[in-house]
């Protein structure tokens, strides 16, 4: 069985504006290449922030969330586009593989609708599959679209099979039990949740599926937010830390490998045995010995 190298970049994005961000990403990969990982995660919505004013900015406010929709759109990616190109290139230069959270923006269509999604760029430098959020939580649901289930899979690189869900993605069991059925050894999981309960959830789903669970969320300061977006005078005036992040690497037995690392910008790694998924497996494998088929059934339907 395998030993691999894995990092997870809890970081700040530079706040909407993707070019600088994705600067910020590459030089996260070249500095994870040159650990020795074979992956690397980036948050949810890394390129290029998380629109947090959801939560504080009433809908009846048009006018307001019409120029920061806008803002997030501009720099926002999309298949094909420069910025995504400029993260192959540096997965290729440093031979790492780079799952990396985006706001992506509809190019397929209007142009005009945002989705939460996830890239997987291989260590050959290529777009080899992508993931949109299924379902937005809350307030965000003013802001993305809802994906479909044609990318709860995982896909085969040179670090295991790597599958993605979305911060609350991940309290879908049925997404879960998807991403198991996969053969899924590497749960990628950005988020913006930081809490206690999203840690014991991350515990409990590396157990449940016999997976690396790699939870990985933005340490965002109130200076990482530029003054001229006015929704930073609506958090209380002592506050430090938007996102402390709390990022963290999980074996299939629960255990942390690595983190939680708490109120600082940082890469953490591990060393991940894939020996250890059979072993966890070898009393309760979900989507083996305890299907039960004959009782349950299950279809994904894209």
């Amino acid at each position: 069985m395998e030993k691999k190298k894995v990092a997870v970049a809890q970081l700040a994005p530079v706040f909407m504006n993707k070019t600088e961000t994705v600067e910020k990403a590459c030089r996260a990969i070249e500095e994870a290449a040159a650990e020795g990982a074979s992956l690397i995660v980036f948050p949810e919505v890394f390129i290029s922030g998380y629109p947090d004013w959801v939560w504080l900015i009433p809908n009846s406010k048009g006018k307001e969330l019409d120029a920061l929709y806008l803002g997030l759109l501009e720099n926002a990616i999309s298949e094909g586009d420069a910025a995504l190109t400029r993260l192959c290139k540096a997965a290729k230069k440093s031979s790492i593989n780079v799952v990396i959270g985006a706001n992506e923006v509809n190019s397929e269509t209007s142009s005009g609708t945002l989705y939460n999604s996830v890239f997987f760029i291989s260590e050959e430098g290529q777009v080899i599959g992508k993931h949109r959020k299924l379902m937005p939580t809350g307030g965000e649901r003013l802001i993305w679209g809802q994906g479909d289930g044609r990318s709860l899979k995982s896909y085969e690189t040179s670090a295991g099979k790597i599958a993605a869900l979305i911060c609350w993605e991940n309290y879908m069991p049925l997404a879960r039990y998807a991403i198991y059925q996969a053969g899924t050894q590497i749960l990628a999981a950005p988020t913006w949740d930081k809490s206690p309960n999203w840690l014991n959830s991350m515990q409990h789903i590396a157990r449940e599926g016999g997976v690396f669970v790699l939870s990985v969320c933005q340490a965002l300061k109130m200076e990482d937010i530029p003054e001229a977006f006015g929704f930073r005078t609506l958090y209380p005036g002592d506050r430090e830390w938007i996102n402390v992040g709390n990022s963290c690497i999980i074996a299939p037995n629960g255990a942390f490998l690595a983190g939680p690392l708490e109120a600082r910008e940082g890469l953490l790694y591990a060393e991940i045995d894939f020996s250890d998924i059979v072993a966890a497996k070898r009393m309760f494998d979900v989507a083996g010995h305890y299907t039960r088929p004959d009782v349950f059934n299950f279809a994904l339907k894209s």
